[in-house]
C-alpha cells in the first residue's frame, strides 16, 4: 500500500487512501473468491473451476513477488487476461481455440508493456520506489518490446481471419476486412501512450477515448454483418 500511495492514480484506491481497512478488504476478498469458485463450478463444472483456481493463484503470486521480477511481471499480468478469455469460453461450453489464446496473450502483453511505460514516464525518478522492477526497464527497452508486440498482435489477428478453422466457421475469408479496425485501434492506443502519456490506465483509456469507442463499435458491426449477412 505504501508503494501505491506514491502513484498519482493508485493513491486514490480505497486501501491506499485509507478509506478501507486491510482486515475488511481481506475478509471481503476471501468471501468473493470462495463465492466465485463455487459459482464457477456450479455454472460450468470442473474446467471453469480449474481456470478460476489458476487465476486466483496467478494473482496471489503476482501480488507476492512476481510483480517485482522484470519481464515476468508483464507475463503474469497477460496470463490473467488469457485465463479470463478461457473462462469465458468454458462458461458457455465453447471450444477453446488456439487463436483465442494466442491473440489474447499478445494483445495483453502489448497493453501490459504500455502500462509499464506509462508508469515509468508518470512516476519519473520515483518509479523504482513504487515498483522495484521499473528500475530494470527504460523507455527505449519498453518501446522495442511494444513494437514487437504490435507487429505480433496484428500478424496473429490477420492469420486468424484467414485460418482454415475461421473460414470454416464464417463461411468465407471476409473476416479479413476487419483488420483495418484492429490496426487503427492499436495505432490509436500507441498515439495515446506516446502523445498523451495515457498508457498507465488502459481500462480508463479504452472506456473514455471516443475514437477508440467508435472504432470498437464499427468493428463489432462489421463482424455481425460478415457473420450474418456477408459470411456465406
Amino acid at each position: 500500500m505504501e508503494q501505491d500511495r506514491l502513484d498519482p492514480i493508485k493513491r486514490n484506491r480505497p486501501l491506499a487512501s485509507g478509506r478501507l481497512s486491510l482486515p475488511c478488504a481481506v475478509s471481503f476478498a476471501v468471501m468473493l473468491v470462495v463465492l466465485g469458485l463455487v459459482g464457477a463450478y456450479l455454472a460450468a463444472g470442473t474446467l471453469l473451476l480449474k481456470v478460476g483456481l489458476a487465476y486466483v493463484g496467478i494473482n496471489l503470486l503476482y501480488s507476492g513477488f512476481l510483480k517485482h521480477v522484470v519481464i515476468i511481471d508483464v507475463f503474469a499480468v497477460a496470463s490473467g487476461f488469457v485465463l479470463r478469455a478461457v473462462a469465458g469460453a468454458a462458461a458457455i461450453h465453447a471450444v477453446i481455440s488456439p487463436w483465442l489464446i494466442i491473440c489474447t496473450l499478445l494483445l495483453a502483453l502489448f497493453l501490459a508493456l504500455a502500462k509499464r511505460r506509462g508508469e515509468l514516464m508518470t512516476l519519473g525518478e520515483e518509479a523504482s520506489n513504487h515498483r522495484p522492477s521499473l528500475a530494470e526497464y527504460s523507455p527505449e527497452l519498453l518501446d522495442q518490446m511494444i513494437s514487437v508486440m504490435t507487429a505480433s498482435t496484428l500478424m496473429s489477428y490477420a492469420l486468424y481471419t484467414i485460418s482454415d478453422r475461421t473460414v470454416a466457421l464464417v463461411g468465407s475469408t471476409n473476416l479479413l476486412y476487419t483488420i483495418p479496425f484492429v490496426i487503427y485501434g492499436i495505432f490509436r492506443y500507441l498515439y495515446l501512450v506516446h502523445q498523451r502519456e495515457a498508457g498507465e490506465a488502459p481500462d480508463r483509456v479504452l472506456l473514455t477515448d471516443a475514437p477508440l469507442l467508435v472504432n470498437v463499435l464499427l468493428y463489432a458491426v462489421a463482424v455481425v454483418v460478415i457473420l450474418l449477412v456477408w459470411g456465406r
